[in-house]
């Protein structure tokens, strides 16, 4: 019973309530249609493209599938015009977690860059109180929902900018205010991760966390340079590290430097397959890196990115890969438990999570097969 328990493929309402854990994820990539509609219509924003939340929805969508990286990150401007006041910014976030929550995600890391949100006025402290307001407004919304979630925020530089010392700052005034840790990110190529070295001295002087978006359109290089001159503790995407991966006519593979470094030191991969293949940096679900990685015990971890421009939600993501990988609930366990392994919070309370959350939630969900297969009682 065990090993057909064990091997049988959830259903979807079994991966929507089994626990996720979620580590990559934009804020102002997962705003609701509606949302966006409304505060364009409050603030008289008038150049979204459509003003109907569906067909508002269906342009995200369809304008992100250009498999270029550059062009999904346009679509941002719209999603920023609206989140420029400090009531814009509280609904956004509490949306957030709120609809998180309700796909089964128990911990989150909601990144943003303070730095986007300043338009209308407010200072980045005043973002980053507005958006950690949001937060807690979510998590209640969720528990009178019947959920339960915990949201932590990084804080992301601008790669193509020169305030990411300014937000480093930022992120280590917080640090103890629902802010976990920072970031790096926006296009890759011709904006080097050593370009913002300051700041991630800055941050390993203050014991502080941060993840970099490394290895997404940008190769080896990006993700080198992101590990070994600047100390990420996480790779943002890192799909790239695939590269330096041979498999062999006789079926064996081989590890580059490089790849053997991120296995063995236990490297987190916030991997993202939906925006992946967006973006191009992997042509189908079949065929994203993140089936060998996990075979190859990688930390890997499975992700959003931007829930609206890519249609998604965690559930959707492991959705695509459980048809495609014939993954199980073990897999999805083991996926989840690499993510709050990973996660920017103490050690005991990542622990609690583990322990008292994500492995008796999953243990639930994988004792329904002794109900549902067992004889009919008379």
């Amino acid at each position: 019973m065990t090993s057909e328990t064990h091997n049988s493929q959830p259903s979807p309402d079994q991966i929507r309530r089994a626990p996720k854990v979620l580590l990559h994820d934009h804020l102002d990539g997962g705003l609701r249609p509606g949302t966006i509609v409304d505060i364009a219509r409050e603030i008289g924003y008038d150049d979204l493209p459509e003003t109907d939340p569906d067909l508002l929805e269906r342009w995200f969508r369809e304008s992100c599938e250009s498999g270029s990286l550059e062009q999904y990150l346009v679509t941002f401007r719209h999603t920023c015009a609206v989140m420029q006041r400090r009531d814009a910014l509280v609904r956004v976030a509490a949306e957030c977690a709120e609809d998180l929550a309700a796909d089964g995600v128990v911990y989150a890391e909601i990144r943003y860059a303070p730095e986007q949100h300043l338009e209308g006025g407010l200072t980045l402290e005043e973002v980053v109180e507005a958006v950690n307001e949001g937060f807690r407004e979510g998590e209640r919304r969720a528990r009178a929902n019947g959920d339960r979630i915990r949201v932590g925020a990084l804080l992301t530089a601008m790669r193509h900018a020169a305030r990411a010392l300014e937000i480093a700052e930022l992120a280590n005034r917080y640090r103890d205010s629902g802010v976990v840790g920072f970031d790096i990110a926006g296009a890759e190529a011709g904006y080097p991760p050593t370009r913002h070295l300051d700041a991630f001295e800055y941050l390993k002087r203050e014991n502080n966390h941060f993840t970099i978006h490394a290895g997404e359109a940008f190769g080896l290089p990006s993700i080198w340079q992101a590990l070994q001159w600047c100390g990420a503790d996480r790779l943002g995407h890192g799909v790239r590290i695939i590269d330096d991966i041979e498999t062999l006519d006789d079926g064996t593979v081989k590890l580059g430097r490089l790849a053997s470094y991120v296995r063995d030191k236990r490297i987190p991969l916030e991997m993202c397959p939906t925006s992946n293949l967006q973006t191009g940096a992997a042509g189908s679900y079949a065929e994203h890196p993140i089936g060998l990685l996990r075979r190859l015990h990688f930390r890997t971890t499975v992700n959003t990115d931007n829930r609206l421009m890519s249609a998604t939600s965690m559930s959707r993501e492991f959705e695509e890969l459980v048809k495609v990988f014939d993954y199980t609930l073990d897999d999805m366990q083991w996926f989840t438990v690499n993510a709050m392994k990973s996660a920017f919070i103490p050690f005991d309370e990542r622990l609690a999570m583990i322990n008292d959350v994500i492995k008796p939630g999953y243990a639930t969900l994988k004792s329904e097969w002794l109900f549902s297969n067992s004889p009919e009682r008379a």
